[in-house]
C-alpha cells in the first residue's frame, strides 16, 4: 500500500476518498441491478464486471490526468469548448431520444452512448477558470471580461437545459460561484442571475420537455390530492419519490444489510438516480451519513487546495470542479430523501454509468494535478531554504 501511494501524487486524502467511493459503488450497483438483469435476461455478474471495467478505466484516467501539469488544461479548455458546442447542437438534433430528451450520442463501432453534457461541464469550468485568471486586471470591464465570460456560460446553459435542465442549473450555479470568487461585481452577477431566470422560464414553458418539468414541479409541491373527499397519492408524478422514501424509512438506523434491499425491485432506477435510497435501506442512516461525510470531506480537501494554490488558474480549477462534484452529489441525495423534485442526476463515482464516472474521474485528476503542483512548490521552497547560506553575526557579549 505504501508503494502504491508513493506513485500517487497530490492530496492523499482525495485518493483515499475516491477509492472508498469506488468500492462502495461496486457493492451498491451489484446489489441493485437485479431487476435490470431480469428484464434484459442477463446475469447480474455481467453488469458488475461492466461497472468494474468503467471504474478501473476511470481510475486510470484520473491517474493520467493528474500526471499532466494543470497549466496545460488552460490551452485544452479552448479546444474543449470548440468541440463541445457543436456536439451539444448535434445532440439536440440527432441525439438518441429517451423520455423526449436528446442527451446521448451513440459512439459508432462500440455502440456505447455518450452524454455530451458531461463533457460540457468539464469544458465550461476549465474555460471559466482560464478566462477569470487571465482577466483579473480588467475583471470589471464589461466588454473585455463580462460579455465574453457570460456569453459562454449562457450559451452552454441553454444548449444543455433544452434537454437536461437539472444539469444545466447545477452548472449555472457553479459558474455563479466562480464569478463570485473571481471578483465579478455583484451588480453584474445580479444581471447574470436575472438573465438566467428568463432563460429558465423559456426552457420550462417552451422547451420540448415542458410537460415533464411542470409535472415534476407540481408533484414536488403537491404530494397529495383529494378525490371525492378522500386523499390519495399522485402515483404517476411521485411514484419514484414515494418508493425512495419507503426505502429510507425501512432502512432505519442500521439498515437491512448488504444485498437485502426490497425497494430495488420497485424503483425504476435504483442503480443510478436513486442509488442513495438503496444505500440507506441496506446500510441504514449511519451508512447514508458516512457517504455524505465522504463528499463533504472531498469538498473540504478541494477548498484546502484552493487556499494553498499560488496561481489563480489552479485555484479556480480546484474550486469549480470541486463545487461541481459536491453540488451534484448533494442534489442526488436531496432528491432521494424528498428535498427536491426528481432530476435524474447520478451520484458521482457511485451510480452506475459510463461517461459520468469517466469525466468525474478526469475532473478529480485535474484537481489532484493542482494539488501535486502545490506539493512540488512546497518541496522546492524547503530545499531552497536549506541551501540558503546562513548569516553569521559576530558581536561582543
Amino acid at each position: 500500500m505504501e508503494y502504491i501511494f508513493s506513485k500517487l501524487k497530490g492530496d492523499k486524502w482525495i485518493w483515499i476518498i475516491v477509492i472508498l467511493l469506488s468500492i462502495w459503488s461496486l457493492l451498491a450497483v451489484y446489489s441493485s441491478v437485479g431487476t435490470l438483469a431480469y428484464k434484459e435476461g442477463k446475469g447480474t455478474e455481467l453488469y458488475l464486471f461492466k461497472h468494474l471495467f468503467i471504474v478501473v478505466a476511470g481510475l486510470a484516467l484520473m491517474y493520467l490526468s493528474h500526471k499532466l501539469d494543470y497549466r496545460y488544461y488552460a490551452g485544452i479548455s479552448k479546444l474543449l469548448m470548440v468541440i463541445t458546442i457543436p456536439l451539444l447542437l448535434y445532440t439536440l438534433v440527432f441525439g438518441s431520444k429517451v423520455n423526449e430528451a436528446s442527451r446521448w450520442l451513440t459512439i459508432p463501432v462500440i455502440n456505447q452512448t455518450f452524454q455530451t453534457s458531461d463533457l460540457a461541464k468539464l469544458a465550461l469550468i476549465t474555460f471559466l477558470a482560464r478566462m477569470l485568471s487571465r482577466k483579473q486586471e480588467e475583471i470589471k470591464d464589461v466588454k473585455k471580461s463580462f460579455i465574453p465570460i457570460m456569453g459562454a456560460v449562457c450559451f452552454v446553459f441553454v444548449l444543455i437545459a433544452w434537454a437536461n435542465l437539472s444539469t444545466a442549473l447545477m452548472l449555472f450555479g457553479v459558474s455563479v460561484l466562480l464569478l463570485l470568487i473571481g471578483r465579478i461585481s455583484f451588480k453584474q452577477i445580479a444581471v447574470v442571475c436575472m438573465g438566467g431566470g428568463v432563460l429558465l422560464m423559456l426552457v420550462i414553458f417552451l422547451g420540448p420537455r415542458r410537460a415533464t418539468y411542470l409535472s415534476r414541479i407540481q408533484g414536488f409541491f403537491n404530494t397529495e390530492q383529494v378525490h371525492d373527499g378522500k386523499t390519495s397519492f399522485q402515483d404517476d408524478k411521485n411514484y419514484q419519490a414515494n418508493n425512495a422514501k419507503i426505502a429510507i424509512a425501512t432502512g432505519e438506523m442500521f439498515g437491512k444489510g448488504v444485498g437485502n434491499s426490497v425497494q430495488r425491485n420497485v424503483l425504476p432506477h435504483p442503480y443510478s438516480d436513486f442509488i442513495f435510497a438503496i444505500i440507506i435501506e441496506e446500510y441504514g442512516t449511519i451508512g447514508g451519513a458516512v457517504l455524505l461525510f465522504l463528499y463533504i470531506a472531498l469538498m473540504y480537501r478541494c477548498i484546502r487546495i484552493v487556499t494553498l494554490s499560488p496561481r489563480a488558474f489552479g485555484a479556480f480549477l480546484a474550486a469549480g470542479l470541486g463545487f461541481s462534484l459536491t453540488i451534484q452529489a448533494l442534489a442526488n441525495m436531496a432528491v432521494a430523501v424528498g428535498l427536491g423534485p426528481v432530476t435524474g442526476v447520478p451520484l458521482p463515482l457511485v451510480s452506475m454509468g459510463g461517461t459520468s464516472i469517466l469525466f468525474t474521474s478526469v475532473a478529480l485528476g485535474i484537481i489532484l494535478s493542482v494539488s501535486r503542483n502545490v506539493e512540488e512548490l512546497k518541496v522546492k521552497e524547503e530545499k531552497e531554504v536549506v541551501k540558503a547560506p546562513r548569516k553569521v553575526v559576530v558581536g561582543t557579549i
